[in-house]
């Protein structure tokens, strides 16, 4: 028995999934958070047959707009489906109809449930669910996603009306489906329909017309010249508590049991062949463990961000930004794959398929992974304690540099594809405020730390294995003695790379160089090749970096300023992502010239920034030039005359068409 669960955005149908099948699959409060279908078998004890139940992207028709109701609408329409169970936001039912409608036409039997009950009771407003069904000619089950109230009469429902043929409530005149006045004359018939039906069976205490204390607070919040700064407070302070407080205070605790852990096995291997000891406990374990010693910080992280959400903040954070976006030829929904992008740049990009407009969607893509995900958060928090222990808005401000750089890369590409500007409007739906769920944050805050703890077992353990050996032995395949790591198989092959790091850093070391190069895979590996390359798996832990002073072990062994440690850090988080987002960006984008244009966009902003942060830091604190500024000056104004060359050629092609 297959049964897909269809309704509009925000209508709690993830939510539902989850509680279905058990999975923990990402819940937002706005559109777009389900890009793609997804399937999985219900729970045990909802009924005896096998059951898939399939959650479908939100849609608010049948005749899609985005690509995410074009899969719904295709899916619904070509697949055979035994059941629809339409998840029907019941605090919003006019709205939510009309799509429920289009779906009782289809002849595919179909269970509507009426969720959010429970926010209807508080509000004393009444849906008659017997009259409902009626007028409808489906089963009408009232349900609470959150708790799991109803679901279980809803999956008897579907049971019982499968083989059914579905009877249409609203027969509908033939009309031209070419002709747009067609279509939009037949769209109001419905929505008439829908609203006589809304009268008949729904009571509410409070019309949705009067002014309540909701639409004050978003007075204030959405307000241009009041929202701006306080996203700015909101962020720092998700920042300062997961990087300067609470993270750092629970990662003393988790480091101390590597450390012990990293010297029991070091006192097993004690006698053991100095390599194997070496590629163990420094290579696996303390590679592994200077990424995992930062776990707390980014899980305290994805736990604020999911109250955020959750409490329905997110989504005015996107109204703030939609006019700051359009300057720069994007939109509020480009917001949203970059808020997502906090925690992950993949499901950030994926959420790129929701905006219509091809170039903007192509532009939001490439732009995303300037927002620092969750992998860079270790590599912030490592160069944050080391070097700036006394800077706890260091964390926050990386953020807003990245805010920064999308404008900036979103200007410029304006510029290169010649876009014009021209009015638009973003709608989005505004969740109402509610108490965040504590269950549902600490749900998804585990469900992203195994995720990290997954990758830092998988990807970053092979990595960080292939480093200590490729430092161990030179190309002779022969055991690189103390003090001749340089003369490695790792060092010869970062040192080209370290040449071109100079004008950022002011020194050519391999180790740097070493470090950027692996972050390509996963940016979580910075953190563990700087470890492993400087010998540093037993200082790079939270309770260390806590006593930062004349004398650190860490920035005195790797031998650079804090000026170059603030460009080194900016070129790992502004250069393109890991090689798994690459991928997200060549799937969404679907074009090899756009891909390559990112990567290059990518690459020259991040060494761009990285070095007019240490050259003009270091005028500033030593009063004259960075080693390797006139090099460093080259590549940046060959950066910079690609773009103004493709620009200049833009304008020409336009002029021809004119």
């Amino acid at each position: 028995m297959r049964i897909a669960l269809a309704g509009n955005p925000n209508s709690g149908k993830t939510t539902m999934y989850n509680a279905l099948t058990g999975k923990n699959e990402k819940v937002g409060n706005w559109a777009g958070v389900t890009v793609d279908k997804r399937e999985s078998s219900l729970k045990k004890g909802f009924c005896k047959e096998e059951c898939v139940i399939v959650d479908l992207p939100g849609a608010y028709s049948m005749s899609p707009f985005t690509s995410e109701e074009s899969i719904t609408s295709s899916y619904v329409k070509n697949e055979k489906l035994d059941v629809i169970i339409n998840i029907v936001d019941a605090t919003n039912l006019s709205r939510s109809l009309f799509f429920s409608t289009q779906l009782l036409d289809l002849s595919i039997p179909v269970v509507i449930a009426l969720n959010k009950n429970d926010i209807n009771v508080k509000k004393d407003t009444q849906i008659n669910e017997k009259l409902l069904s009626e007028k409808l000619n489906c089963p009408v089950i009232k349900t609470v996603s959150t708790s799991s109230e109803g679901l279980k009469e809803v999956i008897e429902k579907a049971i019982l009306v499968k083989g059914k043929k579905q009877i249409s409530p609203y027969h509908e005149a033939s009309y031209d489906h070419s002709l747009k006045s067609e279509v939009e004359k037949a769209d109001r018939k419905r929505f008439d329909f829908v609203s006589e039906i809304v009268k008949q069976v729904e009571t509410r205490k409070i019309e949705t017309n009067v002014r309540n204390q909701q639409d004050r607070l978003d007075d204030i919040i959405t307000n241009p010249l009041f929202g701006l700064p306080l996203f700015a407070i909101v962020m720092f302070c998700v920042f300062y508590i997961s990087q300067s407080t609470i993270g750092p205070w629970l990662a003393d605790y988790l480091v101390g049991w590597i450390e012990t852990f990293q010297g029991y096995v070091g006192n097993l291997l004690a006698n053991a062949n100095p390599f194997l000891q070496a590629l163990i406990v420094d290579g696996i374990i303390g590679g592994v463990g200077a990424v995992v010693g930062f776990l707390p910080l980014v899980m305290v992280m994805y736990f604020l961000l999911a109250l955020l959400e959750d409490c329905g903040y997110m989504a005015r954070a996107t109204v703030v930004l939609d006019p700051v976006f359009k300057k720069v030829g994007l939109s509020g929904k480009s917001v949203i794959p970059m808020i997502i992008g906090t925690g992950c740049a993949i499901p950030a990009i994926m959420a790129c398929r929701t905006i219509r407009n091809e170039r903007e969607r192509r532009a939001t893509a490439m732009l995303t992974p300037f927002m620092p995900c969750g992998a860079k958060l270790p590599v912030i928090a490592l160069f944050a304690g080391a070097f700036f222990p006394d800077v706890p808005w260091l964390g926050t401000m990386m953020y807003f540099v990245g805010i920064l750089l999308i404008l900036i890369g979103a200007f410029i590409v304006k510029a290169v594809t010649g876009f014009k500007y021209r009015k638009s409007f973003f709608i989005i739906e505004l969740p109402e405020y509610k108490i965040p769920s504590l269950k549902l944050a600490v749900t998804s805050m585990f469900e992203r730390g195994k995720a990290y703890i997954v990758k830092a077992g998988t990807i970053i353990l092979v990595c960080n294995t292939v480093v200590q050996i490729m430092q161990s032995f030179n190309w002779s395949f022969q055991v690189v003695e103390a003090g001749l790591e340089s003369t490695s198989i790792l060092a010869s092959l970062a040192t080209p790379i370290a040449y071109i790091l100079i004008p950022i850093t002011g020194v050519c070391a391999w180790q740097l160089a070493a470090a950027s190069i692996t972050g390509f895979i996963a940016k979580e590996n910075v953190v563990g090749t700087l470890a492993v390359c400087y010998g540093l798996s037993a200082f790079i832990d939270t309770e260390e970096l806590a006593l930062i002073g004349s004398g650190n072990v860490v920035m005195t062994t790797m031998a650079i300023t804090k000026v170059a440690a603030l460009a080194y850090l900016m070129f790992n988080l502004y250069t393109p992502p890991c090689f798994a987002a690459l991928g997200a960006m060549n799937s969404e984008m679907k074009s090899k010239k756009w891909l390559l244009a990112a990567i290059f966009l990518q690459l020259g902003m991040g060494y761009t920034v990285a070095f007019l942060v240490y050259q003009i830091g270091t005028i500033m604190t030593i009063h004259t030039l960075g080693p390797g500024f006139l090099p460093g000056l080259l590549i940046v104004l060959f950066f910079i005359g690609c773009i103004l060359l493709r620009i200049h050629k833009t304008n020409i092609e336009l002029k021809e068409e004119k």
